[in-house]
């Protein structure tokens, strides 16, 4: 099912159905269910192999959504209603760690317990400002994986092009960027609007 105003997003990943309550009337944009994470989640659900003998070449992903050949430490930033991070975790990237500002907590929590028969179990969640040293420190990076859908933006959760300007300027110093091409993205999850990047840290030295 495509993004809607709905209180509950059914999402399918694979052989799980996911059900995500969200509450389009908190002042916490947190706790809405963004295209964006839909769009992430069903990206990775087309490439990732199932199993590790189903890694190969004839997949452009393999290397960097094989989740099951090597354990790999994950963390999704902004995870709102967890619908990307739950998707992730289903697909197999199990060592991972749900993190958002403490308002948003309740519903990430909620949807949480609301899909442990299909999780199989607690996902871990930590609250984490951005600009907390403490809270930073105690996830306990670095991770081999950082998952974002949709984050940037200015406090009064307004779209900022200046925000995205510098967010851009500041990534371009640290990673290589690749955009994954429109046609790779899910055919039913495929938005005119919204686009998937990659991004690989450049060699220190």
């Amino acid at each position: 099912m495509k993004f809607t105003d709905s209180p509950v997003i059914e999402l399918q990943v694979r052989d799980s159905h996911l059900s995500i309550q969200q509450d389009n009337g908190s002042f916490h944009v947190g706790t809405s269910v963004w295209p964006c994470s839909l769009v992430l989640a069903k990206f990775v659900e087309r490439w990732a192999p199932p199993s590790p003998t189903t890694a190969g070449t004839s997949n452009p992903y393999s290397e960097l959504l094989d989740f099951h050949s090597r354990r790999r430490r994950a963390i999704e930033l902004g995870t709102g209603c967890g619908a990307a991070g739950m998707a992730f975790h289903l697909l197999g990237l199990h060592d991972i760690i749900l993190t958002d500002i403490s308002p948003v907590m309740p519903a990430l929590k909620h949807n949480l317990k609301r899909n442990k028969p299909v999780l199989g179990k607690n996902l871990k969640t930590s609250i984490l400002y951005w600009n907390n040293k403490d809270q930073i420190r105690a996830a306990n990076p670095p991770f081999d994986l950082v998952i974002a859908a949709d984050v940037v933006y200015i406090e009064e959760s307004l779209r900022s092009p200046e925000a995205d300007k510098l967010f851009w300027e500041m990534c371009e110093n640290v990673f290589v960027i690749d955009k994954v091409p429109h046609q790779d993205l899910h055919p039913d999850y495929a938005y005119e609007e919204t686009d998937v990047y990659v991004f690989r840290k450049k060699n220190s030295n």
